[in-house]
């Protein structure tokens, strides 16, 4: 064992969005009960270190995706198979059957057990009902929402909640930049926070870290999502699937052709549920030529849609005429305002990166194949998605997997070994460095790995990605930094989407294949 300082949990909670936050409230309600227990048979109860301890890269709510979800949270109703079959029709077929069900049969009670009861949030209501809203590939209407703005609504009660439990502390502003394991089992991780890294040790991990929108030019992701779990998962040996299936979102809003990648904001799909429609250059409505659910089609059929259309017509334009916009999305009036746009003229829309339906492999209890790692939320392949993710379900699934495993990973015992030994002997990075590093990847992803694939091009992208992860492991054997270890995550990340997405020659839901056309021979 190391002479280090370490700290200890009896269960490390790595991330702060929906998913981390209900895994740290199932473990500490599964360590609560089984202190009861053991006070009722006459033992005692171990103090030592947290109970659960939450770490998070965030310093403020808006740093998890959760935060920015607009359009609700799906649940059942009395319909859980209908949920279940919109499920697997959005994901191409391509959902698995049981992980399905594990979330539609869990959707109501955690919703109530959690949203409703412990943190009393006040969703819309129509009358003295709650107001259930529809989606695009729902078939009836079953989200909840809060304007649109869903996700704070839920983020910052959960946050206050659980920083008010004895049982559980929050570090913010905190990273984890490598898992400590050995032979097979994960006994920790080793944390960053205002440059001193500390291994921290625990019963079990759950990774909650969220998505990999900083591996594209535009995404609706906060700016700290670059696969942070997924890489640490994936470096230690655990099974990653799936990470071809990167869902773009079809309606973020462009200020202006001059405007930052910054600047672009997510539309909600409850506008189009509501009934906006799309507009192309011309003036015309044109998803009916895509699908028969024209604005309501699957986001990857409507991505591909818009992408097309803004490419042949110049622009697409969401027309929010037949809805009283400003009354129905005062949140999201008020921002296009702020933006320059000018909704009642149309809001200029193009498809940005959204969601990751892959991840690190887990079971119906968030397990992944290594001993004591658990992965949540986004980072985590639950099987639900599939090839495309149905709106609405993220929120869902975070929740109910979150509580699964954080009330599976508690008790387990902490066991501390020795820490790796991360190097600081080489001077600071050149100025530039990640910077530079990070711009290349993303034009990488975004040429090669976006919206539409040439499956000539993809075996390039894998190239050029494992160069430059190359060149980042170069500097990570001597160098330890926050903003170091973050560029060789979003590189490992990257390096899986695009050798997954090599080796799926198959067409389908977000993995679209399409040769370039040949160039025309010279008339020389």
């Amino acid at each position: 064992m190391t002479d280090q300082n370490y700290e200890t949990s009896d269960v490390l909670v790595v991330g702060s969005g929906i998913a981390g936050l209900a895994a740290a409230l199932g473990a500490v309600r599964e360590l609560e009960q089984g202190e009861s227990s053991e006070r009722a048979s006459g033992g005692t109860a171990s103090s030592e270190g947290s109970d659960v301890t939450v770490a998070t890269k965030a310093t403020r709510p808006e740093g998890a995706s959760s935060w920015w979800a607009q359009g609700g949270i799906a649940v059942s109703r009395d319909h859980p198979e209908q949920f279940k079959q919109d499920i697997i029709a959005a994901s191409d077929e391509t959902a698995d059957p049981d992980a399905v069900d594990v979330l539609v049969e869990n959707a109501n009670d955690a919703v109530e057990d959690v949203l409703l009861e412990t943190l009393e949030v006040e969703f819309d209501e129509n009358g003295d009902d709650l107001d259930f809203t529809r989606e695009a590939a729902h078939s009836e209407d079953r989200i909840l929402h809060v304007d649109a703005a869903t996700g704070k609504h839920i983020h910052v009660p959960f946050l206050n909640y659980l920083d008010a439990h004895d049982g559980v502390e929050i570090l913010d502003d905190t990273a984890a930049l490598e898992l400590i394991r050995h032979e097979g089992r994960v006994h920790g991780a080793m944390l960053e926070s205002d440059g001193e890294v500390t291994p921290h040790y625990a019963g079990s991990v759950v990774l909650a870290t969220g998505g990999i929108g900083e591996l594209y030019p535009r995404t609706t992701n906060p700016d700290m999502a670059t696969g942070d779990g997924i890489a640490m998962a994936a470096l230690a040996g655990a099974d990653v699937e799936d990470m071809e299936y990167v869902q773009f979102h079809p309606t973020v809003a462009i200020p202006g052709e001059d405007s930052d990648d910054d600047d672009v904001f997510l539309v909600s799909e409850a506008v189009r549920g509501e009934g906006a429609l799309l507009r192309n250059g011309d003036g015309e409505r044109f998803m009916k030529e895509y699908h028969a659910d024209a604005e309501l089609a699957p986001r990857d059929v409507v991505a591909r849609a818009v992408k097309a259309e803004r490419e042949g017509t110049g622009e697409v334009l969401l027309d929010v005429s037949p809805l009283s916009f400003a009354a129905e999305f005062p949140g999201l009036a008020r921002r296009c305002t702020d933006h320059g746009i000018d909704y009642e003229d149309g809001i200029p829309v193009a498809p940005a990166e959204h969601f990751l339906c892959g991840g690190v492999a887990v079971d119906d209890r968030g397990r992944t194949t290594l001993d004591r790692l658990y992965a949540v939320g986004e980072c985590s392949r639950t099987g639900v998605h599939g090839a495309n993710r149905l709106a609405s379900t993220s929120l869902l699934e975070g929740l109910v997997w979150g509580l699964r495993a954080g009330e599976d990973a508690a008790g387990k015992g902490v066991e501390p070994i020795e820490a790796p030994d991360l190097l600081e002997r080489d001077p600071d990075l050149p100025a530039r460095f990640a910077g530079d590093k990070m711009h290349r990847l993303r034009r990488v992803m975004d040429e090669q790995l976006g919206v539409e694939r040439d499956p000539d091009e993809l075996g390039k992208a894998m190239a050029t990605v494992r160069r430059l992860k190359g060149e980042v492991d170069a500097y990570v054997r001597t160098r330890t930094s926050r903003s170091l270890y973050e560029l060789r995550h979003a590189s490992v990340t990257a390096l899986l989407v695009a050798r997954h997405a090599s080796e799926n020659t198959e067409s389908v839901g977000t993995h679209n294949l399409v040769e370039k056309a040949p160039a025309e021979p010279s008339a020389d």
